[in-house]
């Protein structure tokens, strides 16, 4: 009998989690990120990675065009004018967002972005299940392939296009990545600080176009 208690138990503490299933009326956030009318939690997509909202590519001819924007666009489309989608919950991510595989019109949102070109793998947390698709929009030049791009997660680091940095007036980014001592911390737009802190990139101090890329560079936000 007590064999059984412990072999019960067992199977309770090892037993995956129910994977939770969403579905509702869809607002794109950015190119991999979707919120779900009535839920609080914002919802990444699975095993995909698209350019930032900032970030800039090249096209086929070399003109520099802003393919984050395009990116969403091309989500949005995909999703339709209903805007209805179903999700199914596979993980959790470091900022506490739902990671799922999600369907609209009977496709899934994530591999037909990236086989229209407008997103990659994500390789580093994927299971290699849209490689396929990939492959099939490079093959093709679709999308981001037409032209040339820095992957989004190396983009996020601060590895830019040669014709992409912009300084001064020109400026894409906004937030601003400060050095005080041992500490690198970012300060976004309007934010108590922002207008008194200067960036010295001569120092090491740079600018970021998104929060996700200022803590995948290992700065972190002010605290209090």
């Amino acid at each position: 009998m007590r064999s059984a208690i412990v072999a019960l138990a067992l199977i309770i503490l090892t037993s995956p989690v129910m994977a939770q299933s969403l579905s509702g009326q869809a607002d794109v956030i950015d190119v991999d990120t979707i919120a779900i009318r009535g839920e609080k939690t914002r919802i990444r997509l699975y095993g995909v990675d698209g350019p930032e909202s900032q970030q800039t590519c090249n096209d086929a001819s070399g003109a520099r065009y802003l393919c984050g924007s395009k990116a969403a666009d091309a989500l949005a489309s995909i999703i339709g004018r209903n805007g209805r989608v179903s999700c199914k919950e596979q993980d959790r991510d470091r900022y506490g967002r739902i990671v799922v595989t999600c369907e609209a019109n009977g496709r899934d949102i994530a591999g037909e972005l990236i086989r229209q070109g407008w997103a990659v793998e994500y390789t580093q947390y994927s299971d290699g299940r849209y490689s396929d698709e990939e492959e099939e929009a490079q093959r093709a030049k679709r999308g981001l392939w037409a032209g040339t791009f820095v992957k989004p997660w190396e983009w996020r680091r601060g590895e830019r296009l040669p014709n992409e940095a912009s300084t001064g007036s020109d400026r894409k980014c906004a937030i601003k990545g400060n050095i005080s001592g041992a500490e690198r911390i970012y300060h976004l737009p309007g934010s108590r600080n922002y207008a008194r802190t200067t960036i010295d990139e001569s120092k090491g101090e740079r600018w970021f176009c998104s929060e996700d890329e200022a803590k995948a560079a290992g700065w972190r936000a002010p605290r209090g």
